[in-house]
């Protein structure tokens, strides 16, 4: 490259550094208030999941005669009925948006996997995307795997809510009431600092498959003084839903925090990755002028030396 090239490569990458270091600094604004809102739900996440246990260990029978349903997450016994699973429906949860590092792409990576684990088995995966990196590599994906997608939400990665994640819960219940699929499974990232976050993988869908969470609890699950007014199963109808909405929208957050927490580390090493090319590059600019330069006099000493000779 001569003198010209290399001074507007210098100015490209520093256009670039500006535009990664600024990407960075909305990411930590905005990664912090995301882990402050993880840390705030989870002591209310794990109470409300310890107590949705122990009421579902203190009731024998569920029954929904004497329950007035108006749409499927009502429909707490067929919620919790375990069946022979024929086809699974995969909730995947990513970004709107890149430049995050490999966070997108360690979750399709998971997905594409599950559903090659499942196809080996003969079971159908029916795809539930939250985030619309997911919807366009997977709308891709599933055209050579066994595989449909049966609804996306974009929103819902921007900003989660308790109202957002509802709508995911009366979606994916519907499927599961009408025997459209057997099982529910969460892809998702959980936080764990603002260096790292691990992919996880787990049933939200039959809800009876709480074994790992009773075993934890050991002997508080059983009450024998456990009272239901006005009865256990108008409880269930009620705490069911609000136990599914919950673990969905802790969930949105999680990834919410993974993905900034993710991108600004991405954006941090982008900028000092600009910086040591800018280095090299004024190193090597420098050199090239210097050699340009002594090229021109030895040219002149030359030319004054066949002028006296």
């Amino acid at each position: 490259m001569n003198l010209k090239d290399i001074k507007n490569r210098i100015q490209s990458v520093k256009n670039t550094q500006k535009i990664t270091r600024a990407m960075k600094m909305v990411a930590a604004a905005k990664v912090k208030k995301a882990e402050n809102s993880v840390k705030m739900s989870r002591p209310f996440t794990k109470e409300l999941t310890d107590m949705f246990i122990k009421v579902l260990a203190n009731v024998n029978t569920f029954s929904a005669q004497s329950l007035k349903i108006k749409s499927p997450i009502d429909n707490y016994p067929e919620l919790l009925q375990v069946r022979e699973v024929k086809s699974v429906g995969l909730l995947v949860i990513t970004s709107n948006k890149g430049l995050a590092g490999a966070y997108n792409a360690n979750i399709i990576r998971k997905t594409i996997q599950t559903i090659n684990d499942y196809n080996k088995q003969g079971i159908e995966t029916t795809l539930f995307i939250v985030g619309q990196k997911g919807i366009s590599i997977l709308n891709k994906k599933c055209q050579g795997l066994n595989c449909k997608i049966a609804k996306t939400y974009i929103e819902a990665a921007n900003e989660p809510s308790g109202e957002v994640a509802k709508i995911i819960i009366e979606d994916i219940a519907k499927y599961f009431v009408n025997h459209e699929i057997d099982k529910i499974e969460v892809i998702t990232t959980k936080f764990k600092n603002m260096m790292s976050y691990f992919v996880e993988n787990w049933t939200i869908l039959p809800l009876k498959n709480l074994d790992e969470e009773k075993e934890k609890l050991h002997d508080n699950i059983l009450d024998p003084l456990m009272e239901f007014i006005p009865d256990m199963h108008n409880i269930l109808q009620k705490i069911v839903p609000m136990y599914m909405t919950n673990i969905l929208y802790q969930s949105l957050l999680e990834a919410q925090a993974s993905e900034l927490a993710s991108r600004m580390t991405a954006m941090s090493a982008a900028t000092s990755n600009a910086e040591k090319m800018i280095n090299e590059l004024s190193i090597q600019y420098n050199k090239s002028r210097q050699a340009a330069i002594t090229q021109e006099i030895v040219e002149v000493v030359s030319g004054a030396n066949a002028q006296i000779g």
